[in-house]
């Protein structure tokens, strides 16, 4: 099986807010080397030897340790490129609905979406959990997998990595942050709110909601 990276030229030409070309074309080297590096673990997990196992080391417990990482960036970065520019910037009355279901309001995610941002060394992802029926929103750091959340669906997906900004902004990452939660695409959000189902109408508050709301 072979993975191939998408395309995300239509972002070019000032169609994803507050990034630029250059910017842009870095990160998309940046993600089709996961994409590369992906298809190359899969490759050798083929036919590794797998009859002497060993956590400490061995070429298949290695493969297998680094398989989430690039898997992890490989789709992470295609659900962020997806989910910016060239699309509506407001949430639609739904995804308001939802998303106040979750964090009391949608100014209470916004908040906390932001702060989520400042405090990440790695990603900001929106999640929908299927036992709790609501959203959170996850902090994920180290290699694209500590803070992961099990059996949520991904909502959101944005970049806080350096490589993602520094071009454009150097250390000004507040500005980045702004232009980001500013220049969503709500119209694949919308869709992904929907697919991923919807809070219960009294879901048991979000931690960030009742914060927020003192």
């Amino acid at each position: 099986m072979v993975r191939e990276p998408k395309k995300f030229e239509h972002l070019l030409g000032g169609n994803a807010k507050g990034l630029s070309d250059l910017q842009l074309k870095e990160h998309f080297k940046l993600y089709q080397g996961y994409v590369k590096k992906l298809n190359e673990i899969w490759e050798r997990l083929r036919t590794v030897d797998r009859s002497a196992p060993n956590y400490s080391f061995d070429e298949y417990s290695e493969l297998k340790r680094r398989e989430p990482i690039a898997f992890n960036g490989t789709v992470l970065h295609e659900l962020y490129f997806e989910n910016i520019g060239n699309g509506s910037t407001q949430p639609d009355a739904e995804a308001k609905r939802i998303i106040s279901g979750s964090f009391g309001s949608f100014d209470n995610w916004l908040a906390d979406a932001k702060a989520c941002l400042m405090s990440a060394h790695g990603w900001l992802i929106v999640a929908f959990d299927y036992k709790e029926k609501r959203l959170f929103n996850n902090l994920i750091h180290t290699e694209h997998d500590g803070g992961l959340m099990a059996n949520t669906h991904i909502m959101i997906a944005v970049d806080a990595w350096e490589h993602a900004y520094f071009i454009d902004y150097l250390t000004n990452k507040e500005d980045y942050v702004s232009n980001m939660l500013a220049g969503l695409n709500w119209d694949v959000i919308n869709r992904r709110l929907r697919a991923g189902g919807s809070p219960v109408e009294k879901a048991r508050p979000a931690p960030e909601a009742v914060v927020m709301q003192h």
